[in-house]
């Protein structure tokens, strides 16, 4: 099932107006009366719907936050994490590390949107676990482990120590699945959280950030820096860029899941920087630039 986030095309800290607005211009883009005979827009409609339906309700919408496609089996999945507790202990070393022994066979798929219980089940390194049986379990990781991969090491109870391979492009949602092995009973996945970044938004594969550009550097055009999450590349801009124009880099984006070859975009959108401390000969210029813009304009 898509994330219900990017269905309606809208990020994780949406609020409620801007769920509705989303919503409502989805609808009208797969309404069946506007796309007649055509059944992926039909079946992208009810997707819509059922996006809608979830996160516009507060208790529905934690629940998915939490528990990604899952969201319908909270309170079961939330009772049987009590059980657990009461049943025995286990925490992570976040490190990295090369390790020995036993290796973890680790798989992923995609779902909806991880939560934060992780620390709070996995807390007293080394101290004895009695293995629930398909467990899920949040882990969160920054946007740049998500970018990469990354790692986390857990130890169990006799000395048994796993290192979880988290691999690059995952998304919230993703799963990594830990099987028991043998002398333990059921499975367990650790439901990948990527916690939001100060600078890049991410949709999907694409990110959008915004990048400084000097007045002059706008008004006469110039060749400008970006810093992407891999390392800086260069833009050109023309001439006469405006404040709020988006250029695309492509192929700067995220990487896909199990596919990190294929990569989104960068949009990086320009924020005109205005000059302060300007000269006397400086304000000279822009009082002339004015004068010759007037007499255009007459």
């Amino acid at each position: 099932m898509p994330n219900y986030y990017d269905l309606l095309e809208i990020t994780r800290s949406a609020e409620e107006k801007e769920v509705r607005q989303a919503y409502r211009k989805m609808a009208r883009k797969y309404h069946p009366d506007v796309n007649p005979g055509d059944k992926s827009a039909e079946d992208k409609f009810k997707q819509v719907n059922e996006a809608h339906s979830v996160l516009s309700d507060v208790e529905k919408r934690r629940k998915y936050d939490k528990y990604g496609d899952r969201w319908e089996q909270a309170d079961q999945i939330e009772q049987a994490e009590s059980q657990a507790r009461a049943r025995g202990r286990v925490r992570t070393n976040f490190q990295w590390s090369t390790m020995d022994g036993e290796q973890p066979n680790v798989t992923f798929n995609g779902g909806g949107s991880g939560g934060n219980v992780f620390e709070s089940l996995f807390r007293n390194l080394g101290q004895d676990l009695r293995q629930p049986t398909s467990m899920e379990y949040p882990v969160d990781i920054s946007l740049e482990e998500a970018f990469l991969g990354t790692t986390r090491l857990m130890e169990l109870s006799g000395g048994r120590r796993l290192e979880m391979k988290i691999p690059s492009g995952v998304d919230n949602g993703s799963k990594v699945h830990i099987p028991a092995g043998k002398g333990r009973e059921g499975n367990f996945y650790l439901v990948i959280s990527v916690q939001p970044n100060s600078t890049f938004e991410r949709r999907g594969r694409n990110l959008y950030r915004e990048v400084e550009v000097p007045l002059e550097a706008a008004i006469l055009g110039s060749e400008i820096t970006v810093p992407t999450l891999r390392s800086r590349v260069a833009l050109t801009i023309p001439s006469e860029t405006q404040n709020g124009q988006r250029f695309r880099l492509a192929g700067q984006g995220m990487p896909s899941l199990n596919q990190p070859q294929s990569k989104g975009d960068l949009y990086a959108t320009v924020k005109v920087k205005l000059p302060t401390n300007l000269s006397d000969e400086e304000k000279e210029l822009f009082l002339r630039l004015q004068e010759l813009r007037n007499s255009d304009r007459n």
